[in-house]
């Protein structure tokens, strides 16, 4: 009966929205924008259409090509001038008021085309109902005043939180819902027709990645699934967590990548594990401005991302966020058992896109600073929520990253390196990252110093040792749930921890930050810029550092240094100099060649009271600092809920010293070079000068 009465809704607010098209009962200057909108409404329409009467499992690949295209070319970078998701454009046709709010809507209702696709009705409808009010102020002898539009907004965002927040977090746990997973497992791979079922924006990078995979023989496919699934396996084991306990794992990778994918579900279901396949985050509710996790593809339009990525601001308020929370504790409760039972994600990414320049605009939505602090406020809240029916001391994760077409003429060489990078001796690099490690288990702290332009001068205090028979200061991390291996990292001491941390160009997420500079104080940031923007010749330093607030910050003006690592793969840095792909990399691969730091919570953040031991089998407790040890008195001061590494290559690097208690040194790299006895293999990859 209910889903009657949507389906009744949906038809009638159908009936309606095709009336925009023809009717001229709103002021002639917004009629193009509810007529674009109205246009796109009814192809996601004939979608929803298609998919119930199975023509949509029928599309040859130039038919999904064109429908493809056809719903996302509004937001195409030659289109996105002139769209109203273009907030700039929006401004500039109806004003700052207007257009923000009409912009905000716009992108909303693209929604619409995932929805179709999976048949969300209930979503639709929402967003139709929603359009017709407004419409219908539009439609009166007087213009609306802005905040009558703003209400409707943000009514339909609150009142339906429990429907799509629910939701999204069913799809996070629930491996019934299995749009994906059927494309994944019953297509016909070899025909790239199925790309255009799922209803993501498919460019030329994903057939062409799809292509590739399909040239590989079967061998090479299970190599590389099962490097992955036995990573993910691994760390279960590694940290003593017991994986017989839970019936799902989330597999979040990039479309394109379905053969290797199907033999994953494979090998998970082999073990005993369900896979879900929850999309990458579609409306503003659930999208995080820092990234959003899921499958997805690479995006038609990365400005439109960063245009609409604080486009909660519309409607963050206390009692937003009060509901907000509610509705999220409601949700894990109704799907507590999925909940108990998920494992962690298991995550594929891809690296070689081109650098992405983003556009600051004054005209995109953004927090003030109470909605700012709102926003983390929801963070702290909800993190202690998801963690007591997902413990993260009972749950693991691995991720592995490939490259992609766009890196270049190379790819294919590329491909077959990265699956060498992620499949090394990970016995011989245990061994040789533990003579690091006994070395750096006799320091006090930890300076890195950076060579030439590099500006790095940090000294990174360590851990204390009580018991240096049966402790460690640091994890010696091989290949399970960070693969490529090769790191010894810890949790360091904030208090001593102080410095510079300079890069010439890193990637973080999507972005490239161009000479990234952290200065830190007792082991927090109280200062961080980059020179992404430029003004008549000037860098714009605030911009960079709002840039790096929002992208590296997740919105935290300042963060502990929760990591400190030393990367030691060297073959992969050999890699990224022979084919000149270095500042493409991702931080995944990045981290392990030369020294990391991670802004935010540690690596053991909701399992510090679980213990770790190395494979040596001594415990290693540097799993705390004086941040998260405030669990134990008010949870909501422990973590930040970010974790984001910042990687030194060796080429800007002189020097890693391990200091001791009566001030001598003991070097570990020097001008680029391991120079403690027994690890030359190490440096043989690098062949530098």
């Amino acid at each position: 009966m209910e889903q009657d009465l949507i389906r009744e809704r949906y038809d009638l607010s159908m009936a309606r929205i095709r009336d925009f098209l023809t009717e001229e009962t709103v002021p002639e200057i917004y009629r193009d924008y509810f007529r674009n909108i109205a246009e796109l409404i009814i192809q996601c329409g004939d979608v929803l259409k298609a998919r119930e009467n199975g023509s949509l499992d029928k599309m040859t690949l130039e038919s999904g090509r064109t429908l493809n295209h056809k719903l996302y070319v509004d937001i195409l970078p030659e289109n996105y001038e002139t769209s109203y998701a273009n907030p700039s454009y929006a401004v500039k046709i109806f004003g700052e008021e207007y257009g923000k709010l009409l912009s905000y809507l716009c992108a909303e209702i693209r929604g619409d085309i995932v929805y179709a696709f999976e048949g969300r009705v209930l979503d639709l409808v929402i967003g139709n109902e929603a359009l017709i009010e407004i419409y219908n102020l539009f439609e009166g002898e007087i213009l609306p005043a802005a905040k009558e539009i703003k209400d409707i907004l943000y009514w339909s965002a609150s009142d339906y939180c429990d429907v799509t927040l629910t939701y999204r977090v069913r799809e996070g746990v629930d491996p019934t819902l299995d749009f994906a997973k059927k494309i994944i497992m019953e297509s016909d791979l070899s025909d790239l027709s199925y790309l255009y079922r799922f209803g993501a924006y498919i460019s030329p990078e994903e057939e062409k990645t799809a292509a590739f995979l399909n040239s590989l023989p079967e061998e090479e496919i299970r190599k590389m699934a099962d490097t992955y699934t036995d990573g993910y396996i691994r760390g279960f084991e590694v940290m003593g967590r017991d994986l017989s306990k839970k019936k799902t794992v989330s597999v979040r990778y990039p479309i394109g990548f379905e053969r290797m994918v199907r033999q994953a579900v494979k090998n998970f279901e082999a073990a005993g594990l369900s896979v879900i396949f929850c999309r990458s985050a579609v409306g503003s509710i659930n999208r995080n401005p820092a990234g959003n996790g899921g499958y997805a593809s690479s995006s038609p339009n990365r400005q439109y991302d960063y245009d609409h990525r604080y486009d909660s601001a519309v409607y963050m308020d206390k009692a937003f966020r009060d509901r907000k929370i509610g509705v999220l504790k409601t949700a894990y409760e109704q799907y507590k058992e999925e909940a108990a039972a998920y494992a962690g994600p298991a995550v594929i990414e891809t690296f070689g896109e081109p650098g992405f320049e983003p556009v600051n605009k004054s005209e995109a939505w953004a927090f003030t600073e109470k909605q700012q602090n709102l926003y983390l406020e929801y963070r702290n809240l909800s993190m202690p929520v998801v963690n007591e029916y997902i413990p993260g001391d009972e749950t693991s994760f691995t991720i592995i990253a490939f490259p992609v077409p766009a890196i270049g003429e190379h790819f294919p060489e590329i491909f077959k390196e990265t699956i060498r990078i992620n499949t090394l001796d990970y016995e011989l690099y245990r061994d040789m990252q533990q003579k690091i490690i006994d070395v750096l288990d006799t320091a006090e702290h930890v300076e890195v110093i950076g060579k030439g332009e590099n500006r790095t001068n940090m000294q990174v205090r360590l851990a204390a040792l009580s018991d240096p028979e049966k402790q460690t200061k640091f994890e010696n991390c091989v290949a399970d749930v960070n693969i490529p291996l090769g790191e010894v990292f810890t949790s360091p001491k904030l208090a001593g921890t102080n410095g510079i941390l300079n890069v010439g160009t890193v990637y973080i997420g999507d972005i490239q930050y161009r000479n990234l500079m952290m200065e830190f104080k007792d082991g927090r940031v109280v200062s961080a810029v980059c020179d992404n923007f430029a003004e008549n010749g000037e860098i714009d330093k605030e911009a960079g550092h709002r840039l790096i607030v929002q992208g590296i910050m997740n919105g935290h003006e300042t963060l502990p240094l929760g990591e400190f690592a030393i990367g030691t793969n060297t073959t992969a840095y050999a890699m990224a100099e022979k084919f000149g792909i270095l500042d493409r990399l991702p931080i995944l691969i990045v981290e392990k060649m030369g020294p990391h730091f991670a802004v935010g919570d540690t690596c053991y953040s909701w399992s510090e009271d679980s213990p770790m031991y190395n494979p040596d089998g001594k415990e290693m407790i540097a799993r705390d600092n004086e941040i998260s040890i405030l669990r134990k008195e008010d949870v909501s001061r422990a973590y930040f809920g970010v974790h984001t590494d910042i990687t030194i290559p060796y080429q800007e690097l002189e020097r890693i010293s391990a200091v001791h208690m009566d001030g001598t040194k003991t070097d570990l790299i020097l001008d680029g070079r391991f120079v403690l006895a027994g690890l030359d293999e190490l440096n043989k990859p690098l062949k530098l000068k």
